[in-house]
């Protein structure tokens, strides 16, 4: 879900603001609004020739948002509809990264929506745990990402795992990764989904890996110092790694900070050539 052209990258950038917009008055439709957004998405990935009309840069965006109106009138809400038909108005430098683009703002919709009941802190966190989980049961993962099951004893699969586990946003968007990955792992899915939920607040997420768990003022006084030294409100994803011997190990992005000793250990041996 990389958007890398110039013109996709800068009507992604209005396409957000947009949505945006819809958010702050969407009122009761702010729960259905990721879901028609995903909605939609479904229809342009299954009809490649509708993908291609409405991405067209040769064809008048007004007509572009005329024949999204005349498919998806009232089969969608009407924020929905006007984010969709403002969105093929704009130029985007190939059909997959407008269908890109619409599956990041049906993200960011559901992050809207845990925002708004409070839990978005919540959302990243599901996400994560549910990845950590999938990583860790190889027969669960073979039946969620693999062939043999039908889509919808998938779709039951995830509800009977996380219906009134988790909050609605984590169940939606978990249950879109499984039946439709768009070509991703669903570690891979799950990860994508998380830096969108993460941008969110525009906050940086960084993996902490640690032998034992931290207290409550650990994580505060660490998230503390990271955000002091990035300049950002920082998001941690604990996970407990014996491996670690002693001390932290933390990812941010590209970014390693390694202060374990096997770290350490792994540095000294490289100086010396032994290792």
């Amino acid at each position: 879900m990389t958007i890398t052209g110039a013109v996709s990258r800068a009507s992604l950038a209005e396409a957000m603001d947009r949505l945006e917009a819809v958010i702050s008055s969407a009122g009761p439709d702010l729960d259905g609004l990721g879901g028609d957004l995903f909605a939609v998405l479904h229809l342009i990935d299954r009809e490649h020739g509708l993908r291609r009309a409405v991405s067209d840069p040769a064809r008048d965006g007004a007509d572009k948002a005329q024949l999204v109106r005349i498919l998806l009138e009232g089969k969608v809400s009407p924020a929905a509809l006007g984010l969709v038909a403002d969105v093929v108005r704009m130029r985007w430098s190939t059909p997959s990264e407008l269908s890109d683009a619409v599956e990041t703002l049906a993200v960011t919709a559901e992050s809207a929506r845990a925002e708004a009941a409070g839990r978005l802190d919540d959302l990243e966190d599901e996400l994560f745990r549910f990845s950590r989980v999938i990583e860790g049961e190889v027969g669960l993962r073979g039946a969620l990402a693999g062939p043999g099951l039908p889509a919808d004893r998938k779709e039951g699969l995830v509800t009977t795992l996380l219906e009134g586990k988790v909050q609605p946003a984590t169940l939606a968007l978990v249950t879109e990764l499984v039946l439709r990955p768009r070509g991703r792992s669903l570690e891979g899915g799950l990860a994508e989904y998380g830096r969108i939920v993460a941008r969110r607040r525009e906050r940086l997420v960084a993996l902490v890996r640690t032998p034992v768990a931290l207290t409550d003022a650990q994580r505060t006084r660490l998230a503390a110092v990271l955000a002091a030294a990035y300049g950002h409100e920082v998001h941690l994803n604990i996970e407990l790694d014996p491996t670690a011997i002693g001390g932290l190990s933390i990812e941010i992005g590209d970014e390693i900070i390694d202060g374990t000793i096997a770290g350490r250990l792994d540095d000294v041996r490289r100086r010396l050539g032994t290792g």
